[in-house]
């Protein structure tokens, strides 16, 4: 059996952490909103815009797509932004999910 045997610098600069590796490592949730038949696109496109603080645009966007796709992601980020968002979007009877 033969032994392999790594330099002492080999050796040290496999023992040094890469700085900033787990840095850009973000972990998130995201809030996913299901469509309805009971409320109209304003009053969707206004609660995602008091949720998210997202332009009209983007907000017209994902209501767009919550109604053909029948639900999508409004928002990403922090578990305790998530519950933020959905408790915001929730407040007029929208459903949402929080997914990890």
């Amino acid at each position: 059996m033969q032994k392999n045997y790594l330099t002492s610098s080999l050796s040290q600069e496999l023992d040094e952490p890469e700085i900033g590796v787990l840095d850009t490592v973000t972990t998130g949730s995201k809030v996913i909103l299901f469509n309805d038949e009971i409320h109209t696109f304003e009053e969707v496109i206004t609660q995602i815009l008091k949720a998210t603080n997202c332009t009209q645009q983007r907000a017209e966007e994902l209501t767009w797509e919550v109604h053909s796709s029948g639900k999508a992601c409004v928002f990403f980020g922090e578990m305790v932004e998530c519950l933020r968002v959905s408790s915001i979007l929730e407040e007029i009877g929208l459903h949402t999910q929080i997914e990890c």
